[in-house]
């Protein structure tokens, strides 16, 4: 597995804005859309093209272009969700579909309540979007589940990640290709499991409590 933790300044500063408790709900949104579009820059490096040949107003010449299949972004709901405008900014053509992970309150084990995704990711790269990369549970969880639908090719991009969450990624991708793309790494966890120092409920501070 590659990981990568971003190390622009412009991403430490928006990263302190958002960690900051004052900072209000729609601004969070924004910097979020913000962060993701810096992100997935960085994330999709390794995006498969083809060549193409084009005529400019001088003369004729050759580029590139998404491949067939295109590329397919996965928000993990709810949370998730709050990243998607910024990735799709970026890359407008790929598709989008949509994973429910929540965990089980008597197992404590990860299960998928909702997915909107194509029955065959054969030959897919798929970029799943997760702002909090804590336990690693859900996130594991949810790249297995592309995996097991074909794909050969996964990258998990997430605004804030611990040392746990990284090896618990790191053991469940095994010997697949595996990229992990971290705003920051920060120190690790605390007895409730939140992320240190982290910036408390991403989804809570995305939309509310509400239920």
């Amino acid at each position: 597995m590659r990981v990568v933790v971003a190390g622009h300044p412009l991403i430490t500063h928006k990263l302190t804005v958002l960690r900051d408790e004052r900072t209000p709900q729609p601004t969070f949104r924004l910097l979020i859309e913000e962060l993701m579009t810096l992100l997935a820059y960085e994330a999709t490096r390794e995006v498969r093209v083809e060549p193409v040949e084009i005529t400019t107003p001088v003369t004729r010449t050759t580029g590139v272009r998404l491949s067939e299949p295109l590329p397919l972004i996965v928000p993990i709901l709810r949370a998730g969700l709050g990243m998607l405008e910024g990735m799709v900014k970026l890359v407008p053509t790929a598709e989008v579909g949509f994973l429910g992970m929540a965990r089980n309150e008597e197992t404590l084990q990860p299960t998928t309540y909702a997915e909107r995704l194509p029955e065959s990711l054969a030959g897919r790269q798929c970029f799943v979007l997760d702002p909090m990369l804590a336990t690693g549970g859900s996130l594991a969880a949810a790249i297995k589940f592309l995996f097991d639908r074909g794909a050969d090719d996964v990258t998990a991009i997430c605004v804030l990640g611990t040392p746990e969450g990284v090896e618990a990624i790191r053991e469940a991708a095994g010997d697949r290709k595996v990229t992990l793309v971290l705003g920051a790494l920060d120190e690790g966890l605390n007895d409730r499991a939140y992320i240190v120092p982290g910036l408390g409920d991403a989804g809570d501070r995305l939309y509310g409590t509400a239920d």
